[in-house]
């Protein structure tokens, strides 16, 4: 998915407001380090995102029957080896909560 690094500022000025304002959470950080933070999480979710997506439309056209896009053969194997392919990753990355270093 595309979003316009504007876009992408604006949902992570948003969510540190929030997060800022909730009184069940206490900031160790300042508001603006939580801020760019969560763009890097957003930006690299996004980019993770296009990654499995090239990787599983790849994947498709090199069936030897390859469904059309956009038929429901093809929605449905998208969306096996989309769920494939993002539960490796998370495996690989272990996928707990990133702290802020």
């Amino acid at each position: 998915m595309r979003l316009s690094a504007a876009k992408i500022n604006h949902i992570a000025h948003l969510v540190a407001s929030d997060l800022a304002e909730e009184s069940s959470v206490v900031c160790l950080r300042d508001k603006n380090d939580i801020r760019l933070r969560i763009k890097i999480i957003i930006t690299d979710e996004l980019r993770l995102d296009d990654e499995i997506d090239r990787i599983v439309r790849r994947t498709l056209n090199s069936l030897q029957k390859s469904p059309p896009e956009g038929s429901k053969e093809w929605e449905i194997l998208y969306s096996k080896y989309y769920e494939e392919e993002m539960n490796r990753r998370r495996r690989l990355r272990g996928d707990g909560i990133r702290r802020m270093a």
